[in-house]
């Protein structure tokens, strides 16, 4: 076998890998959010029959999907028991490029605080929209508080779908 076999074979079992994570993430995040559309629905008696559900939906193939993924499955992990423990380990490693996981445990260091929230404390809601994108696609993370105050992050995410940046200003200044 030579050097180019073994490569792709690795790669392919990188792939392999990586795909058996996310459908156990999916998985773990769906049956969490069917279970609360249906008990609101249960909740909400007489008017849900003049109210519609919300529909949430997105493409794997989209940054902003995948940013959004990311950052829904993470607060969930940080929201559970055990604050996440590898669940929050493996997330950040399948979405978080290598070198930047390392500038975000170095931030983490100096702040004592979670470098992916930016906080110390998991944000009561969040949404992520679109800010543009060029050799890469960035999308501004805003999370809110128990106390209804929020912060916003600008997320930087490249073409190989691995984030490249997570701050106050995204990595073109925006």
């Amino acid at each position: 076998m030579n050097s180019n076999s073994s490569a792709a074979g690795t790669t392919a079992g990188r792939r392999g890998r990586r795909a058996a994570l996310i459908a156990g993430l999916v998985a773990a995040t769906a049956l969490p959010l069917a279970i609360t559309a249906s008990a609101e629905a249960t909740s909400a008696g007489s008017t849900a029959a003049s109210a519609a559900f919300r529909p949430v939906s997105g493409q794997p193939s989209s940054p902003v999907t995948r940013i959004a993924d990311f950052y829904g499955a993470y607060i969930d992990a940080q929201s559970g028991p055990g604050e996440g423990g590898n669940l929050v380990t493996e997330l950040r490693k399948y979405y978080v490029d290598a070198d930047h996981l390392k500038e975000i445990e170095a931030w983490e260091d100096a702040n004592h605080a979670d470098g992916v929230l930016r906080a110390q404390n998991v944000p009561a809601k969040w949404t992520v929209t679109d800010n543009g994108k060029a050799d890469h696609s960035e999308a501004v993370v805003t999370m809110t508080w128990g106390d209804r105050t929020t912060t916003k992050l600008v997320v930087d995410m490249n073409r190989d779908h691995e984030i490249i940046h997570i701050g106050d200003k995204g990595i073109g200044g925006k």
